[in-house]
Parts: C-alpha cells; sequence; structure tokens
C-alpha cells in the first residue's frame, strides 16, 4: 500500500468521501432510470 505519511487521514477521508459521493450519483440514476421506465409503460400501456 502508498505511504501517506502524516497525510494519510485527509488523504483517506477525502477517497471515503469521493466513493460515498460517487456511490450516491449512481444509486439517484439507477433510481431516475427506474422512475422513467415505469413513466414511460404506464403511457405506452395508455396509447
Amino acid at each position: 500500500m502508498m505511504e501517506f505519511g502524516k497525510y494519510a487521514v485527509p488523504v483517506l477521508a477525502a477517497w471515503g468521501i469521493s466513493l460515498a459521493l460517487l456511490a450516491g450519483l449512481v444509486a439517484q440514476t439507477l433510481a431516475a432510470a427506474a422512475r422513467a421506465r415505469r413513466a414511460l409503460e404506464e403511457v405506452e400501456r395508455r396509447g
């Protein structure tokens, strides 16, 4: 593993926060896609 020395805590915290934000964006995107798919299916079913 890489040696960060005295910067280990800030570097690892930044990586953790970044990964958490990316995971949140992926989850939000997947949820929005599922809502859009359901809405499209509803419109197609009616039309």
